[in-house]
């Protein structure tokens, strides 16, 4: 599913209306009929409902939403905010239809003063003041009039976006003057600020109506954003062949664990061994021989010089694939031995967690990582790479492409919805995922999903997207059967299976 920004969102609109052929104040009915719809699914027709309604599009839209539950039987109070006495034209027309309809219960223009209604904890209220045109922060009555429905107890149904939302960059939003919806009904595709965790308090549930606008734009037009769905993943996965051997199915190596830190190249072992790679080396502290060997004892055990750290780099020839990080630890002696690492790796490279936290503490040493290298940082770890805390989770997204762009690298920033930043600017957010994969191990879980891709011959891109969709696809699996609560790094493993299974259907 492409992301559009807010003026390719207009342009699409102004493409459907052309093309169609469909008038603009047909295609504003279009999406008032499945609001309403949605509306009328939720709340029955004795519920009260307060319509708010700004001098655009979006308010258009609401006074059509107003008429139609009106016409169904709905008790409809609705307030038109025309203070500059400016409407849009389909704003202004459907404030005529909906005079003009006579079964609205009230209608006020407000041009100067407002007496704001009273709102009980059953009243629904359709906000319909700003729409995703909306390119700086609310300010004056509007800015009053959001803080008293936030105050208010009634609930509140957002159309497209919630009022105040901006639709790609909140960076330097006013986050009092920003509606905190129950329901978000958004038209087509979400937006850009939809998918940020700092703006899921303003969204309430979120439902995506599609009001068929243009398929032929919407094929055609590039965009920057997109997030990966099922058929995007199916795409490019590669089918086993039925004459596979250990040796055609990659040797992957994986650098992990420190005294203590056995646990994260259990998990990463795991993992890469359970997406398919046909042998896998782990290489770890003398002291990790014994729980290696008896907890993964598919791997072949590698041991380090050093009984409690990593401290000499490995000859990589023999692998298809690194992996690099999980539980390593940040001593300096490691720290040495991962740069040299680095510089001598002859294969595709995935870097991780402690791993990233020595890069970060010695950056003169990004320079030296090689092209189409992998890194997988946490927020926090962005922000160490990045060498600034970001003030927002946009402001960090930016901060991960650019970084992607000037290190020719692919940046996998882990999340709700993880993105995955390409060295072309673009960004692909995934949409496998849950809350209970927010557990220690989650992450080394991951690097060893994509280490084995990658020595099974997918290119990097290619590697993240099966890797990142697969790692949340098992954990949706996970959660359905154990509970969200429940969830454990190993339960991901466990339903890798069943997730790879999925995928062949």
């Amino acid at each position: 599913m492409k992301i559009f920004t807010s003026t390719q969102i207009h342009e699409l609109d102004k493409y459907t209306i052309d093309h169609e052929p469909v008038s603009s104040i047909n295609l504003m009915e279009r999406a008032a009929k499945a609001i309403t719809h949605c509306i009328e699914a939720e709340w029955s027709n004795r519920t009260p409902i307060v319509v708010f309604a700004g001098p655009g599009n979006n308010g258009g839209d609401a006074l059509a939403v107003a008429r139609l539950l009106a016409d169904d039987g709905y008790q409809v109070s609705a307030f038109l905010f025309n203070i500059h006495n400016k409407l849009s034209n389909d704003c202004a027309l459907n404030k005529k239809r909906l005079i003009e309809s006579k079964r609205i219960k009230q209608f006020t223009e407000v041009s100067v003063n407002f007496e704001p209604p009273t709102l009980t904890p059953d009243t629904v209220v359709v906000d319909g003041l700003f729409g995703s045109g909306l390119n700086k922060p609310l300010t004056g009555g509007f800015a009053a009039m959001v803080k008293y429905l936030n105050s208010s107890p009634a609930k509140v149904v957002s159309i497209d976006i919630p009022s105040g939302l901006i639709c790609e960059d909140n960076t330097y939003n006013i986050s009092a003057n920003i509606l905190k919806a129950d329901l978000t009904l958004t038209l087509q595709q979400k937006k850009l600020s939809m998918l940020m965790a700092d703006n899921q308090k303003y969204l309430g549930r979120l439902k995506v109506l599609d009001i068929r606008l243009s398929p032929e734009y919407i094929q055609n037009t590039d965009c920057r954003y997109r997030i990966l769905e099922e058929n995007d993943i199916r795409g490019i996965m590669q089918p086993r062949d039925d004459f596979a051997h250990k040796g055609s199915m990659g040797h992957a190596l994986l650098i992990a664990g420190s005294y203590g830190m056995a646990g994260a190249s259990i998990l990463a072992t795991k993992a890469c061994l359970r997406a398919g790679a046909g042998k896998v080396t782990v290489h770890s502290p003398k002291r990790n021989y014994d729980i290696m060997q008896i907890s993964v004892p598919e791997a072949i055990q590698q041991m380090d010089p050093e009984e409690t750290l990593f401290s000499h780099p490995v000859d990589t020839e023999p692998y298809n694939a690194l992996g690099i990080g999980p539980g390593l630890g940040t001593n300096e002696t490691t720290a040495i031995a991962l740069i040299a690492q680095i510089r001598r790796s002859t294969c595709p490279l995935v870097i991780d967690a402690d791993a990233i936290n020595i890069l970060s503490s010695h950056r003169a040493w990004m320079q030296q990582l090689p092209k189409d290298i992998i890194l997988t940082p946490h927020p926090k770890e962005l922000d160490r790479l990045a060498g600034t805390t970001s003030s927002c989770c946009y402001e960090r997204l930016m901060k991960a492409s650019e970084l992607a762009e000037r290190l020719q690298a692919y940046i996998l920033l882990k999340g709700h919805y993880s993105a995955l930043c390409l060295p072309n600017g673009h960004i692909d957010f995934n949409s496998t995922g849950n809350s209970g994969m927010a557990t220690a191990g989650s992450g080394d879980v991951l690097t060893g999903i994509i280490t084995a891709l990658l020595a099974r011959g997918y290119d990097a891109p290619s590697a993240c997207r099966i890797g990142m969709y697969l790692h949340g696809l098992a954990g949706d699996l996970a959660a359905k059967d154990l509970g969200k609560e429940s969830l454990i790094a190993g339960d991901i493993i466990n339903y890798l299976p069943k997730a790879f299974l999925r995928m062949e259907d």
